[in-house]
């Protein structure tokens, strides 16, 4: 009878924990379900006559897009997806524009776009006084800011100040470039293509520090980075960026913004970007009370171990199996990421044999990921011998010095000589152990007459 008595507390404790995970689950259903209420009870938004007017003439919008993980991506089958993506398909349910999207590979290269008219508008923009003299921004729906990232071996960055005279990589016409450049003249400013450029000069140690998105920054594993402090007073807030010369698609971003339930926003953002962002730093007194639900917890759980063990086993196979459904997921997705790439891509590890490439290495080169796993590329018929020599010595030399190397230049394939954009990178293992490089090319001369560029150089 003692033993039972002392029992009753415990158990009252894992009926209460047991309810709440219950709520939980019914909000994750509620989730799940968002999509197809959004699309079964939409109304539509009320436009003028010269709106609906301009709908009619210009039915499709071209989106030009650049893969921004979460919030706009393509999925593994190539169709485009994220929070971006499910705002524009809400809009289109209000006002029955069509959005078509067209792929960008940097920001730099996505603001030509939209400078040229060959795109109409972007989703993943932040607004600055440069954009704003051809851009016109819609009303925000959602927002991050903006932090530091440097090397974990080095004392975390927490303002601006810290990087005087110091080296700062930025992607090309960042938004936050000009005020830097303007409030900071002391600080160094790099320009590159893309965030991975400005992660990989970091991690090297030829720049001090980096600036993204926080969002953006918690979705890569940090490997020899981390996460400083928020940029003090910046915050990157979610507009629609629309070219200049398009006064009524403006307005009707604006009003079906405007219309967007606030409810159904803020469970698209829920489902995109749950668990992502930086969380604060919990105070003592949070800590107290944490501590104590987790004591709570384990007596309740010793107190009835001999009434629930059965069950209990039960439960954590089927954690282990949702583990690893899970991380099969996980790889899955980064898989199709990498596959779908457009740019030849490739990973090797300390002897210069390759690990893993992607679909559009293996169209450049003609070969088959199983044909040249493992092998060096002298060993392979993909490029001419001279030219399979000079990339193995090279890829040698960076394995040795750790050094990243981003360069123009002319190669020599089978089918001619080429001009390509050449990056390769060291990677290392999480306990900061080289383990190999990661490349690949921009084929310059093909997107030029891709794109009927006859350029004179």
């Amino acid at each position: 009878m003692l033993f039972y008595r002392g029992l009753k507390p415990a158990l009252g404790w894992l009926f209460l924990f047991g309810l709440l995970g219950l709520m939980r689950c019914s909000v994750a259903a509620q989730l799940a379900l968002n999509d197809d209420v959004m699309a079964l009870n939409v109304e539509p938004v009320e436009l003028d006559a010269h709106e609906r007017q301009w709908i009619r003439d210009n039915p499709r919008v071209t989106v030009a897009s650049v893969q921004y993980p979460l919030y706009l991506f393509q999925d593994e089958h190539g169709q485009w997806s994220g929070l971006n993506n499910d705002v524009l398909k809400r809009v289109t349910a209000m006002t029955g524009l069509k959005f078509m999207h067209q792929e960008s590979f940097s920001t730099d290269h996505m603001l030509e776009r939209l400078e040229s008219g060959q795109a109409d508008i972007s989703t993943t923009l932040a607004m600055s006084d440069e954009r704003k003299a051809f851009l016109d921004f819609s009303h925000a729906f959602g927002g991050a800011g903006w932090v530091f990232v440097g090397r974990a071996g080095a004392p975390s960055v927490e303002s601006l100040e810290q990087l005087a005279k110091r080296v700062l990589v930025l992607p090309a016409r960042h938004a936050l470039e000009d005020v830097i450049r303007r409030d900071y003249p002391s600080i160094e400013i790099r320009s590159v293509k893309t965030y991975a450029e400005a992660r990989a000069l970091v991690e090297s140690g030829e720049a001090y520090a980096t600036i993204e998105n926080e969002i953006g920054a918690q979705l890569y594993p940090l490997g020899l980075l981390k996460v400083g402090g928020l940029v003090e007073g910046k915050w990157e807030a979610d507009h629609l960026a629309v070219r200049k010369g398009m006064p009524e698609l403006l307005s009707i971003l604006n009003k079906a913004l405007e219309a967007f339930p606030a409810p159904e926003l803020r469970a698209i953002r829920l489902k995109w970007l749950e668990g992502i962002s930086l969380k604060p730093v919990p105070t003592l007194w949070q800590r107290m009370i944490e501590w104590g639900c987790w004591a709570a917890v384990i007596l309740g759980v010793f107190g009835s171990l001999s009434l629930v063990w059965n069950r209990r086993l039960t439960v954590v196979i089927k954690q282990r199996r949702a583990a690893e459904k899970s991380l099969g997921d996980q790889l899955a997705f980064q898989h199709a990421l990498i596959d779908s790439m457009p740019d030849p891509m490739f990973v090797r590890d300390l002897q210069g044999r390759l690990i893993m490439c992607n679909r559009s290495y293996e169209e450049a080169l003609s070969v088959r990921q199983d044909q040249v796993q493992g092998r060096l590329l002298m060993e392979v018929d993909a490029l001419p011998e001279a030219t399979a020599r000079m990339l193995h010595d090279e890829f040698m030399v960076q394995l040795r010095t750790r050094k990243s190397r981003f360069s123009k230049r002319q190669l020599l394939f089978k089918n001619g000589t080429r001009e390509v954009y050449q990056w390769t990178v060291p990677f290392y293992s999480v306990d900061g152990k080289l383990r190999g490089l990661l490349g690949g090319w921009t084929d310059i001369t093909q997107r030029r007459a891709e794109s009927g560029c006859r350029c004179l150089h």
